[in-house]
């Protein structure tokens, strides 16, 4: 098996001392000297010229042109353009200055010390997997070919449900949703048909406080009520309060176990049990999977559904948005709800089948996210049982270590269940720096960008004050942590001596403080389109 942890640089340990804003370690070397670069770049529409030419479009092959004639001519003139595309011209060499410079302006995943990315579990993505999801072999295949043309992707759709049924517990997947909350959604709609189809009506969703919002907000859209139950003093959700929420209009519970807190609930058989007693179904969100993979499964809980996401967890880059996969499970009865198609096997082909009367029907165009199947069965292959067991105990080890660390710094807590372990996560808070010093974890945000850090909060709101969520995931080695550690540390030190220089970060790199939230909030304040920027603002911020 290859090894889990990405440091493995020979030269390990040899690196000069950082000095300048990186600063130096009080006990030598292990925060780095970091200045992000800064370009006065225009985007790129304002560094057209008239006339450049990028790339030179191939000219139509006389032969060809004879057969097939004037293709324009058979566009109808009622959807054809009066006016060419506002594109801009400018030269291969200039395009590729523009970007190489942007990317410089970017906290990237194999650039930056990437642990404070919580709960998104920046995972290790093996480069390799790229050359599998990028191969011609993939992305020259049409998803309207016919199936007889494209059995390979279908063997690999085929195993990866496979593989994901074994590592659940569940019975069938399906691997249509494109994301965790997509696939929240396509269970708020199994759950509706299901009932519907039982003649029972049933409108209340259960959910936690540390439960991901989507878990409350995607069965509302499909006009659920959801009733959320508050955590018990050591963060776990409160079991009393679940047993006086259930009732006959509890149609599902939906829950993440470890919830964003990092607290694994020993409890949550009995909480389905609980569930599953009033007639409800269980629904198991798992994008909080890295710390259990391989370990515990979906189906020993009482789960009746769980979904995954195969980016984070499963070897894609998360992307802040995307490519995402939330691949579906469901047992039993629910599995005929599941979204189609799902991939079969008859002893001789591959086939995808639709013919699923009780279905809900796709949720998303054609099979699913192929490039983020790809790497997941890659990954899932190149790991073997054994190598997911490790994946998950790595993940926790290296949390507890950056926990035992962070719980020094100054001004630093972990609330909920005092001096115990955590999974892959802790939600920490920083309400006792913000009250001695006036520095929020807004400011400290902002300033572990001037060390080439990540810094993620929490969703909102904030239930924890002040709130930081790291996820070291197995990927990271002792080094990475210990710099990490060291960059908190230091920043914490600052709020005490220097508050005005935390509150004034970033001073080392490129990312700004906004001062005016109303561009983001208010929708008659966006412009969706460069044309539609000029519309409303050219000129504008360069005259305020």
């Amino acid at each position: 098996m290859r090894p889990l942890l990405r440091d493995r640089n020979p030269h390990q340990g040899r690196h000069r001392p950082a000095r300048g804003s990186g600063g130096r370690d009080r006990k030598g070397g292990k925060m780095r000297r970091f200045h992000q670069a800064s370009w006065d770049e225009p985007i790129i529409h304002e560094l057209s010229v008239p006339g450049e030419r990028g790339i030179l479009v191939p000219q139509v092959e006389e032969g060809i042109a004879d057969a097939v004639g004037d293709p324009l001519s058979r566009i109808p003139e009622s959807i054809r353009r009066s006016d060419p595309p506002d594109l801009p011209e400018i030269s291969e060499h200039r395009v590729l200055q523009h970007y190489l410079r942007l990317s410089q302006e970017t906290l990237g995943e194999h650039l930056n010390v990437d642990v404070g990315q919580g709960t998104c579990t920046m995972k290790y993505n093996p480069p390799v997997n790229e050359r599998f999801a990028t191969s011609p072999k993939l992305t020259e295949l049409h998803p309207l070919q016919d199936e007889s043309t494209v059995q390979g992707i279908l063997e690999i759709m085929y195993k990866l449900e496979r593989f994901l049924c074994e590592i659940s517990g569940l019975e069938r997947f399906s691997l249509q949703p494109g994301g965790g909350s997509h696939a929240i959604y396509a269970m708020a709609c199994m759950i509706r048909a299901y009932f519907a189809d039982r003649g029972e009506k049933r409108d209340e969703i259960i959910t936690t406080l540390f439960s991901h919002p989507s878990d409350a907000a995607a069965p509302r859209v499909k006009g659920f009520k959801p009733i959320v139950i508050p955590p018990d003093p050591d963060g776990f959700p409160d079991i009393t309060s679940l047993r006086d929420a259930v009732s006959a209009r509890t149609a599902a519970l939906f829950i993440t176990n470890p919830e964003d807190t990092g607290i694994f609930n020993p409890r949550i058989a009995e909480i389905t049990q609980i569930v599953h007693a009033a007639g409800g179904l269980c629904c198991y969100d798992q994008a909080n999977a890295n710390g259990i993979l391989g370990i515990t499964r979906a189906r020993e809980a009482g789960f009746d559904m769980c979904f995954f996401n195969l980016h984070k967890t499963f070897a894609s880059p998360h992307g802040c948005g995307g490519p995402g996969s939330g691949v579906l499970g469901a047992s039993g009865e629910i599995a005929d709800y599941l979204p189609v198609p799902l991939v079969e096997y008859d002893g001789e082909r591959y086939f995808l089948d639709y013919d699923r009367p009780r279905s809900i029907g796709k949720v998303k165009d054609f099979y699913g996210v192929i490039p983020a199947i790809v790497r997941a069965y890659a990954w899932i292959m190149s790991l073997g049982e054994e190598g997911l067991r490790t994946v998950a105990e790595t993940a926790v080890l290296n949390n507890n270590y950056l926990l035992h660390k962070l719980r020094k710094v100054r001004g630093m807590s972990a609330p909920f269940a005092p001096g115990k372990r955590r999974l892959e996560q802790v939600r920490y808070s920083f309400e006792e720096l913000s009250r001695d010093t006036g520095v929020h974890t807004t400011d400290i945000q902002r300033r572990v960008a001037d060390f080439g850090g990540h810094y993620w909060m929490s969703h909102e709101p904030w239930y924890v004050p002040e709130p930081v969520t790291l996820e070291p995931t197995e990927s990271y080695s002792k080094r990475e942590l210990d710099e990490y550690a060291e960059i908190i540390r230091r920043i914490a030190d600052e709020a005490y001596a220097d508050p005005e220089r935390v509150r004034t970060a970033p001073h080392q790199s490129t990312i700004g403080k906004v001062a005016d939230h109303s561009y983001f909030e208010d929708p008659g304040k966006w412009a969706l389109t460069w044309r539609g920027y000029k519309r409303k603002y050219a000129g504008y911020f360069e005259q305020h």
